[in-house]
C-alpha cells in the first residue's frame, strides 16, 4: 500500500509506541567487557590511546571486576601483558602465566562471572606474531603447523585454570580442530570454544596493539588474518570452524564488516559475536571529548546496528558505560 492509505508515521508518534514496535534490542546479557591483566604490584595505568581503558595487576583487578559486576555485565575477556616473551610464547601457557593467574584471580572474587580467555601468541611471543617464525631467506615464514601444537597447549592450561570459554584469535587454519581436540583429550569437554572465525587484517586494531604490547616487530598479519575486501572468504573460514567443533562464531572487527556478521546470521545457528574494536572505541571516545558527539547515543545506536546486522553478543570497551545507560543510570 501507498500514501495516503499507508503512513508510517502512525507508529511513531510517542516513545511509547515505538516501543512497542522496536524490533532490535541491546541488553546487558548481550555485553563482554574485556579486561587487560598485567604484571606488577599496584598497576592500574591508562591507555592512552583508549581513554577509560587501564591495565590492571593482580592486586588491583578486584576494582576492575566490581565496577563490572557492579553494572550487570556477566561475562569478561582475559587479555595478558606478560613481562617476559620469547620466540615461542612459552609464558602463554604456563601454569602461573599472567592470564591463567588472572583467571583464577576472576574465579575466586567472582565464581559466577563467565570468563573467557583469549588464546594467542602475540602478546607472548619476542617478534609480535600470532605464531611460531621461522627465517628463510626469503625473510620469515609463521608456521601454521608448529602453531597449533602451541596454541593447543595455551587452550588447556587456561581451562585448567578455571576459564569458561576458549576464544582462540590467531587465525591459523585448523586451530579450532586442534585446540577441540587437546581440550577433549585432557577431560575439558564441555569448554565451548568461541572462535574468532573471521578476523580481518584490519587498521582498526592500532590502540589494541598499544594495550597488548602485541606489535609485530617485522612483517604484518596480512598472511594469516583475512583481506578486509573478502567475504566469500569469510564464509569458507567459518564453515570451517563449524566443521571443526566451534561453539561461537565471532567477527572482529565490527563497524565495518557488519555485512559479514548478517552473512554468519543467516547461515549459522551457532551464537554470533561481533567484536567492536579498540580503534572504533577510540574515534568515539576521541570526539566525545571534543564535543563533536554524543557518545551515549553513539555508543547505543552502534551497539543497536550490531545486534540488528545479528549478532548475539558484543565484544565492547564501552560495555561498563553501555550496561549503565541501558538501565537508565
Amino acid at each position: 500500500m501507498a500514501y495516503p492509505i499507508a503512513r508510517h508515521r502512525r507508529l511513531r508518534g510517542s516513545e511509547a509506541l515505538r516501543g512497542l514496535v522496536r524490533e532490535t534490542g541491546v541488553s546487558v546479557n548481550d555485553l563482554i567487557a574485556p579486561i587487560f591483566v598485567t604484571e606488577g604490584e599496584g598497576v592500574q595505568e591508562e591507555i592512552s590511546s583508549m581513554p577509560g581503558v587501564y591495565h590492571w595487576s593482580l592486586d588491583t583487578l578486584e576494582k576492575e571486576l566490581a565496577d563490572i559486576a557492579s553494572a550487570g555485565i556477566k561475562a569478561v575477556l582475559v587479555f595478558g601483558v606478560p613481562s617476559t616473551k620469547d620466540a615461542i610464547g612459552t609464558s602463554a601457557f604456563e601454569e602461573n602465566g599472567i592470564v591463567q593467574r588472572g583467571i583464577r584471580k576472576i574465579k575466586s572474587l567472582y565464581p559466577d562471572m563467565v570468563v573467557i580467555a583469549d588464546t594467542c601468541l602475540c602478546q607472548f611471543t619476542d617478534h609480535g606474531h600470532c605464531g611460531v617464525v621461522h627465517r628463510t631467506d626469503g625473510g620469515a615464514v609463521i608456521d601454521n603447523d608448529a602453531s597449533l601444537e602451541m596454541l593447543a597447549k595455551t587452550a588447556v592450561s587456561q581451562a585448567k585454570a578455571g576459564a569458561d570459554i576458549i576464544a582462540p584469535s590467531n587465525m591459523m587454519d585448523g586451530f579450532v580442530a586442534a585446540i577441540r581436540e587437546a581440550l577433549d583429550r585432557e577431560g575439558f569437554v564441555n569448554t565451548p570454544i568461541m572462535s574468532y572465525a573471521v578476523k580481518f587484517a584490519s587498521a582498526y586494531y592500532g590502540p589494541f596493539r598499544e594495550a597488548a604490547h602485541s606489535t609485530p616487530q617485522f612483517g604484518d598479519r596480512r598472511t594469516y588474518q583475512m583481506d578486509p575486501a573478502n567475504a566469500r572468504e569469510a564464509l569458507r573460514e567459518a564453515s570451517s570452524d563449524v566443521e571443526e567443533g566451534a561453539d561461537f562464531l565471532m567477527v572482529k572487527p565490527g563497524l565495518a564488516y557488519l555485512d559479514i556478521v548478517r552473512m554468519l546470521r543467516d547461515r549459522y545457528e551457532l551464537p554470533i559475536v561481533v567484536y567492536n574494536v579498540s580503534a572504533e572505541y577510540a574515534m568515539v571516545k576521541a570526539a566525545a571529548m571534543q564535543g563533536w558527539l554524543d557518545e551515549r547515543a553513539i555508543v547505543l545506536e552502534t551497539l543497536t546496528g550490531m545486534k540488528r546486522a545479528g549478532a548475539d553478543l558484543i565484544i565492547t570497551y564501552h560495555a561498563k558505560d553501555a550496561a549503565r545507560w541501558l538501565q537508565g543510570n
